[in-house]
């Protein structure tokens, strides 16, 4: 899944950089998404597209690729001196430090407009699903609750700690869940909630990551959120109560799954990818 994930991603960077009018802004493109991390969102879209029963197809590797695409430019962003001013990710230098703020700035622009630009080319063969996808990946990143808005947020006062993370996390979970059962033709709203639990879940985690891991663990600083006043699950629950909500998301997400052909799969692939979501001295079994 992995290998189909960085081809699509390659490809489609590859469309658009061996061209370009500007090559230092389309070296910075290709440095923002690879190597990459996790890739969680984009798997988990295409585990959904094969839990609904879809064969291997390249709609749903170009669904995969634009989520992963809009979760690199959010990163980008996030590292910005104006927000986190982060000069690591990954284990290395963040875009900005890596290749300047204007550029870095420019890059994140570039992957999100290469998202919908590789939604659209891939839906050439079946257009019916397009204006489905667009709107899905739309939502997820804008407003009124999307990964944006989320982002806002940690701009205003007395913040929700779910709000904020369902929408700075959780959109773009929601987003692969509904875009993995979008390319494959299935009914995709029922699979809204299974990314919404899997984002709040995932950002309880970095939370305590970010409490409890050294940098050299994460590829990138911690305590941040303490120092920027962010809102954080540890923060509010402390760590044990971090930990429970952690497992009873997990299990919400598992109760969450749809009726369909790969639902014990999906269910055991969370199961095993909860696991390794916390530093090592703190994992459970779920």
């Amino acid at each position: 899944m992995l290998a189909r994930i960085d081809l699509a991603l390659q490809q489609a960077l590859d469309h658009v950089t061996a061209t370009a009018i500007a090559p230092r802004l389309a070296q910075a493109a290709r440095y923002a998404v690879f190597p990459g991390g996790g890739r969680l969102r984009p798997r988990l879209c295409c585990a959904v597209a094969a839990a609904c029963g879809a064969e291997e197809s390249p709609l749903t590797d170009a669904a995969a690729a634009s989520i992963e695409l809009i979760h690199c430019a959010s990163l980008v962003h996030d590292d910005l001196p104006c927000f986190d001013d982060s000069p690591v990710r990954r284990g290395r230098p963040s875009v900005h430090c890596a290749f300047g703020e204007p550029t870095a700035v420019l890059v994140g622009d570039a992957l999100i407009a290469l998202a919908f630009e590789t939604l659209a080319f891939a839906s050439r063969s079946q257009p019916e699903r397009l204006p489905y996808l667009v709107t899905n990946l739309a939502l997820a990143i804008g407003l009124p609750a999307g990964l944006v808005a989320g982002q806002a947020l940690e701009q205003e006062a007395n913040v929700s700690l779910s709000r904020y993370q369902n929408a700075k996390t959780g959109a773009l979970f929601s987003a692969a869940t509904v875009a993995g059962a979008l390319a494959a033709g299935c009914n995709a709203e029922p699979w809204r909630v299974l990314g919404s639990r899997l984002g709040e879940a995932y950002q309880v985690a970095d939370d305590i990551r970010d409490v409890a891991s050294a940098p050299a663990d994460i590829g990138k600083p911690t305590g941040r959120d303490a120092e920027l006043m962010r809102p954080n699950a540890v923060a509010e629950l402390g760590l044990g109560g971090a930990i429970a909500r952690l497992k009873l998301l997990v299990a919400e997400a598992q109760e969450a799954i749809p009726a369909c052909p790969g639902r014990r799969m999906l269910q055991e692939l969370i199961v095993d990818e909860a696991g390794g979501l916390l530093p090592k001295h703190l994992r459970f079994a779920a």
